[in-house]
């Protein structure tokens, strides 16, 4: 049994603790949102927030969960920055086919968390690990970029 807070409730899940955190998410947790991409922690479909920071869920065990907090992009709300970021990238129509896009969110929402002023390089760095097969990453960058204004006004 694994017991942590799950975007803002503590939970205990009976599974192997050897699990992927993602598996345990999706198919323990009903928490669908949390994409596969490739299990190998290069794509950045999986990110969630393991206290505070973004991780891939593909190779973080559910046993390295015990006690810590984790958020999926369900329970990326509540917050400002979170939610500006949604905001821009409904505006701004950042996502074509939306698949990685949780991901994309969550790195995102974690970079103006840490910096609410990136520069290019910055959000080049902050979402190195995150892929986006319909190449959209101008608009990711844009929509970082527009989310920094919204929350500085």
């Amino acid at each position: 049994m694994t017991t942590f807070t799950l975007n803002g409730a503590q939970i205990s899940l009976d599974a192997d603790p050897d699990m992927p955190l993602l598996w345990a998410l999706r198919d323990h947790a009903g928490l669908t949102g949390t994409k596969f991409g490739c299990g190998l922690a290069q794509c950045g479909a999986c990110t969630v927030h393991l206290d505070g920071i973004p991780m891939r869920s593909c190779q973080t065990f559910l046993g390295d969960v015990e006690g810590a907090t984790v958020t999926t992009i369900e329970g990326v709300t509540g917050n400002k920055v979170a939610e500006t970021v949604q905001k821009v990238w409904a505006d701004l129509d950042v996502p074509q086919c939306g698949y990685c896009q949780s991901g994309q969110i969550m790195s995102a929402v974690a970079l103006l968390a840490e910096n609410p002023k990136p520069s290019d390089g910055d959000i080049d760095d902050a979402m190195s690990g995150n892929l986006c097969r319909c190449a959209t990453y101008q608009r990711i960058r844009a929509g970082i970029h527009e989310a920094a204004r919204r929350l500085e006004a």
